[in-house]
């Protein structure tokens, strides 16, 4: 009921008239279903804030697992302890708020002469998500046995060889969580977007809603719920799509 409540209230506002809305109230069931909502809502602009941040979250997603899985199998397999205190380092990392560093980051983006961009959003993004996503790696890669490594370069496998054929194909619940997470986070981001975007053209959904709302004055409810709802569904998929593999991922090494 606490999750069901919710949704049927944001699913059920979006498919009604606004008279319909005022005068049966919020949980009544909707006599005359509509879909003038959502074109209203996509006819304002809203398509676009859905673009970028459909660029932003797959850009991060891919950047952060690019560094992050090179790096976790780094610290696994490395026996120096330079990389075992630079894991920790990194660790401090899960401790700072990205509201502590906006200031920093908006100097050095706007020295990067990158301000107002996509790329702007997405390099802290993808920065401050990179010390979870290795940490989870980290703990996937240490489930491997030691013997499959160690089988694997009896056999002349090269570092870049077993990171291939071997990790992997092992990690990849690790790599779901990662992905779902990372996205999770970047689709909701909403200080970054803020601070270093400007233009009506490189807003994403989170301050897309929010100006929308502004607009609509809290007036037209069924059509901010109609962009809630569109803002929802690419959670929603990618919930779905790693839904398997998200707890064994977030478990992975606790059990030694």
């Amino acid at each position: 009921m606490v999750v069901a409540v919710p949704l049927y209230y944001v699913l059920a506002a979006s498919l009604r008239e606004r008279s319909d809305y005022l005068d049966s109230g919020p949980l009544s069931v909707p006599r005359h279903m509509v879909l003038s909502n959502y074109r209203t809502v996509l006819d304002s602009g809203f398509a676009t804030y859905l673009w970028n941040s459909l660029v932003v979250t797959v850009a991060t997603v891919l950047l952060v697992l690019a560094l992050a899985l090179p790096a976790a199998y780094a610290i696994v397999r490395s026996r120096s302890r330079w990389v075992a205190a630079g894991f920790s380092v990194m660790l401090m990392g899960l401790a700072i708020p990205a509201q502590a560093t906006i200031v920093p980051v908006y100097l050095l983006i706007t020295r990067m002469h990158l301000y107002d961009t996509l790329t702007a959003v997405v390099l802290p993004t993808a920065a401050f998500a990179l010390p979870m996503a290795i940490l989870v790696l980290t703990s996937t890669m240490r489930d491997i046995p030691g013997e499959l490594y160690e089988a694997m370069t009896v056999d002349g496998a090269g570092p870049a060889h077993i990171l291939r054929a071997l990790v992997l194909p092992l990690t990849r619940p690790g790599l779901v969580t990662v992905g779902v997470y990372t996205a999770l986070g970047a689709w909701n981001g909403f200080i970054f977007p803020l601070v270093l975007t400007q233009s009506d053209a490189r807003r994403t959904v989170t301050l897309g809603l929010w100006n929308y709302q502004g607009q609509q004055g809290g007036v037209n409810v069924p059509a901010t719920m109609a962009a809630v709802v569109l803002s929802l569904l690419p959670l929603l998929a990618a919930y779905l799509f790693g839904r398997r593999h998200l707890l064994s991922g977030l478990t992975a090494g606790f059990g030694k």
